[in-house]
């Protein structure tokens, strides 16, 4: 490793959104470049709830990579309150089948058919825990008397805490944490508990989605935070602790629907991520940590082999467009039109 380039071992994306149909086009490539592997969302309309399901969009998902790319999308089930414990042991049985996702009902794009109830799954969290099956949780309350910036906190406290009291041997990530008692939490509990963060929460904080002007392409969920959390979750990425590791939770939405007047949730990180996450381990004097943050600790929990691919960085500038063909419209990538400071070799060459 220089001051002008970075070669780590080929990172893998443990929390990511690529949309179906169409879209697979543009958001399959844009991972694929930077990432051996992917734990995908499964909430498509309607939902991936059963292992076909599954298997069917992940052969879709493999039609849209490109000749010569070996990108592996690792699949997830959505959880309801209708899932059946046969569906979970046929999971476990179904090798690109790595995981469940809880959404809270209502709480995000997609995730109207949420778990309406925690107590509702009891007895398919009791079997995910007798086979290691882990819980994806998107952690934030759906109360609207719960003010937004306070709704991850209130479920930890509320749903979590009470959750790994009842199921304790339950392997659980908490996904895309925006907080400092998201970072507390994990930092708590046995190495069965994990948590990724996204490069938007360490880039940016609610300043940047609401001072001078509310920027829709900002606008995600769990919401930007104020800047003592971000610094949190600065401290815990860089930090070389094997609980946090990478997940973008990179989501497109088209341009329409995120410049309207209900805009959607989500930040299409994908076309640049990597490079994004090297400048902020570089910014924190911390890029030698990079590589167990982005391709070990993620694999190592999963109980996954680690890649054996590499991929260099050059710190050399770039911008990515204004935007990228996406189904019927464009979708806006994170920093379109403005500079990257760290650039993937094999696309500058």
């Amino acid at each position: 490793m220089s001051s002008d380039y970075i070669s780590l071992t080929q990172p893998d994306d443990w929390h990511l959104h690529l949309r179906d149909e169409e879209a697979l086009t543009t958001t399959v490539p844009h991972s694929a470049r930077a990432f051996a592997r992917a734990i995908v969302m499964p909430n498509l309309e309607p939902p991936v709830t059963t292992v076909a399901a599954a298997l069917a969009y992940r052969d879709r998902i493999l039609a849209a990579v490109p000749a010569g790319n070996n990108f592996q999308p690792l699949m997830t089930l959505y959880l309801t309150d209708s899932l059946k414990v046969e569906e979970i042991e046929r999971a476990k049985s179904a090798e690109p089948i790595i995981a469940v996702k809880y959404y809270p009902a209502g709480v995000t794009t997609n995730s109207e058919n949420g778990v309406s109830q925690i107590e509702n799954v009891y007895p398919v969290l009791q079997r995910m825990e007798e086979l290691e099956l882990p819980l994806l949780i998107h952690g934030e309350v759906t109360d609207t008397d719960v003010d937004i910036f306070d709704r991850e906190q209130q479920f930890i406290e509320t749903v979590l805490r009470p959750l790994l009291q009842r199921f304790p041997q339950l392997k659980l990530v908490l996904e895309h944490i925006t907080t400092s008692h998201a970072v507390d939490f994990v930092l708590q509990q046995a190495n069965r508990v994990a948590a990724t963060i996204t490069v938007h929460h360490l880039l940016y904080n609610r300043n940047h989605l609401l001072a001078g002007g509310v920027r829709p392409h900002f606008f995600c969920l769990p919401v930007l935070k104020r800047s003592s959390h971000q610094q949190a979750l600065i401290k815990a990425a860089t930090g070389g602790n094997p609980k946090f590791f990478l997940g973008t939770d990179s989501a497109p939405h088209s341009r329409h629907n995120k410049e309207n007047d209900c805009g959607c949730a989500g930040i299409y990180s994908a076309p640049s991520a990597i490079e994004l996450y090297a400048e902020v381990f570089e910014a924190q004097g911390a890029l030698e940590k990079l590589e167990g943050f982005a391709s070990f600790y993620g694999a190592d929990f999963y109980g996954l082999p680690r890649n054996q691919s590499q991929l260099k960085l050059s710190k050399s500038t770039w911008q990515p467009p204004k935007d990228f063909p996406f189904a019927e419209g464009v979708v806006v990538p994170i920093r379109a039109n403005e500079t990257v400071n760290w650039r993937i070799v094999e696309d500058a060459e």
